[in-house]
């Protein structure tokens, strides 16, 4: 019986935990948690969105390809975001919108890789009556490699 990462999907559960508006610091790095990623979390992933590429399934064909082995799509930072972030982060709060992002992408992560993310806000603004979080964050391989790194912008709930 092989066992399987589970992630959370009731996003109010922890609500009272996580940091309020007050508590966000501008500088200040987030905790974040190590997460090791699995061949079955990227092709689950992969699945779905849709993303049926043999990079990320057949290992014939990767280990052929200039990556030399089977690797996660780029976008799988949107898994990562989630699974190196504890459930009291107030990236977590149920109504945050996505005001938007920009990404670079530097290496493939890998099955097998232990990610670690390096995030912080950057700054804070109260614009229209609306609680705006700039933030930045750079995810790592255990060799201390950068995956890749975003700047993103989001909308809090009051």
């Amino acid at each position: 019986m092989t066992t399987e990462t589970s992630f959370e999907t009731d996003f109010w559960k922890d609500e009272q935990l996580r940091k309020t508006w007050d508590d966000i610091v501008p500088g200040e790095p987030r905790k974040t948690l190590p997460y090791t990623l699995t061949l079955e979390a990227i092709q689950k992933y992969c699945r779905v969105v849709g993303d049926m590429h043999p990079l990320y399934f057949d290992e014939e064909y990767a280990r052929k390809s200039p990556y030399k082995g089977l690797i996660a799509p780029p976008a799988i930072h949107i898994l990562l975001m989630f699974a190196c972030t504890p459930t009291d982060d107030w990236m977590r709060s149920p109504g945050t919108v996505n005001a938007g992002q920009s990404w670079s992408y530097n290496l493939p992560a890998r099955p097998g890789d232990v990610i670690r993310l390096e995030a912080r806000a950057l700054d804070k603004v109260i614009k229209k009556n609306r609680l705006f979080v700039v933030h930045d964050n750079v995810f790592f391989n255990q060799r201390d490699e950068v995956i890749c790194s975003g700047r993103g912008w989001t909308i809090r709930p009051f």
